[in-house]
């Protein structure tokens, strides 16, 4: 009886920690992209001028780019250089448009500090 209750627990605690471990992972919705992105955006000091503009500019974006992966995924061609090539259109299109919406400090602090810092990053395997 104790052994089956300890493999009960056991098993208990793995799935938890799996659900767990995939809620981690799941995608954010462009609102909350743009949510996020707005914060990490406050360092610019953007007026509120630039930043009705700047929220379109980045709804626009992460629009374009989601249904760019819904496209590519319904097609079942998950090309890598594709998919490169469309997030760099969708990038450059994304810069343009603030170009003309940031002053050039404000520009240049976006480029150095904020765009790499949005860049979703992947965790090394950490197995020994």
């Amino acid at each position: 009886m104790r052994k089956q209750l300890l493999t009960l627990m056991l098993a208990l605690f793995v799935m938890g920690g799996t659900a767990m471990a995939q809620n981690g992972m799941q995608r954010q919705t462009p609102e909350e992209r743009l949510t996020a992105t707005m914060e990490k955006l406050t360092v610019l000091s953007l007026t509120d001028d630039q930043k009705d503009k700047t929220k379109t500019v980045f709804t626009d974006f992460y629009a374009a780019q989601q249904k760019s992966m819904e496209e590519m995924r319904a097609s079942g061609t998950m090309d890598r250089d594709a998919m490169m090539a469309k997030r760099k259109e969708l990038a450059d299109a994304r810069d343009a448009k603030l170009k003309v919406i940031f002053t050039a400090d404000q520009m240049k602090k976006w480029i150095d500090e904020v765009e790499p810092s949005l860049r979703q990053r992947r965790q090394a395997p950490t197995g020994n």
